[in-house]
């Protein structure tokens, strides 16, 4: 793991024997800190005096990441989740940034409410955050008047469940929510399945009497359904628009078209559907209970595919833990979700290197850091300080040991709910230290965290993807993974 030592003046810290993930290659090489920003990446024989050192060992050294999607619970839902122990599972993880999503209770809508939200969260925080709105079908000059410092991004539930607390189900409701969306220049974010399908297919079938019968009662139909009609939203009203956890081939093929025409339209995948399959849901039960379902192995694989071709835009967590005993209810009544933040960087590294055996991983790692943090930066007005190792951005950074297998065991969770689906997977690769703004924050050889002084960041209009360089362009690091064999 990366040594920390004491050296005397000039730099804050250096960061030395690295390999570096950069957007241009893997560089050799170091990096200085001053006043928490990268004052400059160095060559490897260079040992420019600082104050402290990190030797890196000739480990990767990747961008701190930035995960777009999680639920930390505040207000008004601590006993499943809060930042203390969100932000530790997150750094534990090389999360360094996230943006929490608005269902709490209660739920962020009102931009007027993002600074005393800001806040409650200021000193439990180890990473530095920002909020999405929600979206409030009747107030939606809320939306109308959000000023980029408040936010920048918006959350749009199609569908119920659990904690969300508006769903969109009237078409005209929803033709303005993205005319509003557009005007206001917010990007809007979707939980695209639709509740209508939904409600026919309950009123058909019934409550599912066991976890195998779960993904047949929220199929894939909702999210297909959804999605189309987005896509045409799009189409109508220029709006930006991003679909959080896509869980199905045919979602994925339609999202990839759309912005093949030249929409504003992106999509995340999430590490957990990633991993599973509907026949892990029904060996590990209410753990990989979750909406959007778990799919089936072509689905799975098909969302591999976006990753590897740059359909795919972000890899988020959706990191939504609940106590066990909430998980352990009857199958129609335990709320889905599970915790990822921790998990993602591991779990999705370990999957590359499954499926790409014979893949640098450095070119893997590289890919990584595009979909978990240049990409989120840019598409969250986050550039100009995230996303990248480059001079003047915050030194943000993740020493990542490519090489190590180790068992992810019931004491690994930081997530205040201390369990997780992933509970005796053997990962390939892991963080051993974290640094946020220059500051070591998780030091994996010692167990220790550093202080939680994440701050809420100020951010810019939400970037474009589309342009060269985004993740449609055909002379995109994304494409230099090598393809899949037969």
């Amino acid at each position: 793991m990366g040594e920390l030592t004491t050296r005397g003046e000039a730099a804050d810290l250096l960061v030395r024997d690295a390999l570096l993930v950069t957007p241009d290659g893997v560089t050799p090489g170091g990096v200085t800190v001053r006043d928490g920003r990268i004052a400059e990446i160095v060559p490897p024989s260079a040992r420019p005096p600082a104050r402290k050192v990190i030797d890196a060992r000739g480990r990767y050294v990747l961008p701190g990441l930035i995960d777009s999607h999680v639920h930390f619970r505040t207000p008004g839902l601590t006993h499943k989740e809060d930042w203390r122990h969100g932000s530790r599972a997150a750094v534990a993880g090389g999360v360094t940034t996230v943006i929490d999503m608005p269902n709490t209770v209660p739920p962020l809508a009102d931009p007027a409410e993002v600074a005393s939200r800001a806040e409650l969260v200021r000193g439990d925080s180890l990473v530095d955050f920002r909020f999405h709105l929600g979206v409030r079908p009747d107030r939606l000059d809320l939306l109308a008047g959000a000023d980029p410092a408040a936010a920048v991004s918006a959350k749009a539930f199609l569908a119920g469940h659990h904690t969300a607390p508006n769903v969109i189900r009237d078409p005209e409701v929803l033709r303005d929510v993205f005319a509003t969306a557009a005007g206001a220049g917010l990007r809007l974010l979707l939980h695209a399945e639709d509740d209508g399908v939904f409600q026919l297919l309950d009123g058909w079938r019934g409550a599912p009497e066991s976890y195998r019968d779960y993904e047949p009662h929220r199929p894939r139909s909702g999210a297909i359904v959804a999605v189309a009609k987005v896509i045409e939203l799009v189409r109508r009203y220029g709006t930006a628009a991003h679909i959080v956890h896509v869980s199905t081939a045919e979602e994925a093929d339609l999202l990839a078209a759309a912005a093949a025409q030249g929409l504003p339209v992106t999509f995340e995948v999430t590490p957990h559907h990633l991993s599973f399959t509907a026949a892990d849901v029904a060996r590990l039960g209410a753990r990989a209970r979750l909406s959007p379902a778990i799919r089936s192995v072509r689905d799975r694989e098909r969302l591999w595919d976006a990753v590897w071709q740059g359909q795919a835009a972000t890899i988020g967590s959706d990191h939504a833990p609940h106590g066990i005993d909430e998980k352990l209810r009857d199958p129609a009544d335990a709320p889905p979700g599970l915790p990822g933040v921790q998990e993602l960087l591991p779990a999705v590294f370990t999957g590359m290197t499954a499926r790409r055996p014979d893949a640098d991983p450095g070119v893997l790692l590289q890919l990584i850091a595009r979909l978990c943090a240049d990409n989120p930066a840019r598409l969250f007005g986050l550039s100009a300080r995230k996303g990248r190792i480059a001079p003047g951005l915050d030194a943000d950074l993740v020493v990542f040991d490519a090489e190590e297998r180790w068992t992810f065991g019931p004491v690994e969770p930081r997530s205040k709910c201390r369990w997780s689906a992933y509970d005796g997977w053997t990962f390939v690769g892991r963080p051993t230290l974290t640094v946020r703004r220059g500051e070591v924050v998780w030091d994996a050889g010692r167990d220790r965290f550093g202080s939680p002084g994440g701050v809420f960041l100020p951010a810019g209009r939400p970037g474009d993807l589309h342009r060269k360089g985004g993740v449609h362009d055909q002379d995109s690091h994304a494409h230099a993974v090598p393809a899949v064999r037969p």
